[in-house]
């Protein structure tokens, strides 16, 4: 089994990855950075979020969107900022 150590340096790689290769990570419509996906799960925001991989044409991945499913999102259109 898996520590959660593991599984975050694990998402943060797969994250650090589609950013290398200029696909945007959105967080509730707002662009962030790997780490900032990261520290949403590693401190258990209140929202529960779902990836959605929005293609292009051709089928290849154009962003990475992560959507707070409860709703429970900052309302100004602004992503927090975190460390």
């Amino acid at each position: 089994m898996k520590t959660e150590e593991a599984v975050y340096r694990k998402l943060y790689a797969e994250l650090e990855n589609y950013e290398s290769k200029g696909i945007d990570i959105l967080m509730d419509g707002c662009q962030v950075s790997p780490l900032q996906i990261v520290t949403a799960y590693m401190t258990k925001e209140e929202g529960t979020y779902m990836r959605d991989y929005v293609m292009d044409v051709d089928g290849n991945i154009e962003s990475l969107a992560f959507t707070d499913v409860n709703g429970n999102y900052n309302y100004s259109g602004q992503a927090e900022n975190t460390p």
